[in-house]
């Protein structure tokens, strides 16, 4: 079998994306937004994909600074018609499709004896189904265009376990099996399937562990790089899978952990 691919030059133009169009869920607010400011900062328009619409004019008021486009949409990920009314809505306010960031996800903690089975229904709709159901439908829409970016987002318990988060720790095994499954599937009509895993990254989510001075001290013993990472750390990885840099990789999980999972 003979391969139609053309080769071209590289440059430092392969890292932009401008002309490219952007779907963030849950990309108002933590992590999600730094995986937004990053898409605007390198040219993409973004539209942002939640629940809740408390972050929007901060995310507008960035986007108007950087002269990035944005558009948002309010919409629970699980719900029926979710990932027909989220292209849909991307299509008409920007004319295409060319990456999905699935960000938004959900984790509870209890102990395995008391873990509610409403809770890991919970989990598994937000964390797995719903990346699936919404990267089926996006995929639809880049196979005719031969061309597009997938990039879910793991997690350390991609690769670990958590005794306390089951349902979050199946999910992000999952997502893994999920992201290399349609690499697989996604590679003829060259969509790039990949995962980014975040480590132990300084949010509000995790101040209550950094406050914990045993905790903290664990978790630092832990990582190579002596401290906890900055959201900014992972804006590159999300620019560099997003970007035309990145055509040769696919079904790849990348941790972004400051070398967390070595020890």
């Amino acid at each position: 079998m003979t391969s139609t691919h053309q080769q071209t030059a590289f440059t430092n133009t392969n890292f932009r994306l401008d002309g490219k169009v952007a779907i963030v869920t849950g990309g108002a607010s933590g992590l999600g937004f730094y995986y937004t400011k990053a898409l605007l900062l390198s040219g993409a328009k973004v539209l942002v994909v939640s629940r809740k619409a408390e972050a929007w004019p901060t995310v507008k008021e960035f986007a108007q600074a950087v002269d990035g486009q944005v558009a948002f949409l309010k919409q629970d990920l699980t719900a029926d018609l979710a990932p027909t009314t989220i292209v849909q809505t991307a299509l008409a306010n920007f004319g295409q499709i060319d990456i999905l960031v699935n960000n938004a996800g959900l984790q509870r903690r209890h102990s395995w004896i008391d873990f509610p089975e409403t809770d890991w229904d919970a989990i598994i709709q937000i964390n797995l189904t719903a990346v699936y159901r919404l990267s089926q439908s996006v995929a639809k829409v880049m196979a005719p265009q031969h061309a597009g970016k997938i990039i879910n987002i793991g997690s350390m318990q991609s690769f670990r376990a958590g005794k306390f988060i089951s349902p979050y720790t199946a999910s992000k095994h999952a997502i893994v099996g999920l992201t290399k499954a349609y690499a697989d599937a996604l590679a003829p009509d060259n969509i790039q399937v990949n995962a980014l895993a975040p480590g132990y990254i300084d949010t509000p989510m995790t101040a209550s562990l950094q406050a914990d001075p045993k905790r903290n001290q664990e978790i630092l013993a832990h990582i190579p790089a002596q401290h906890w990472g900055d959201p900014t750390e992972l804006m590159g990885v999300i620019v560099f899978l997003a970007s035309s840099a990145a055509n040769y990789i696919t079904g790849a999980v990348i941790p972004v952990d400051g070398g967390y999972l070595l020890r």
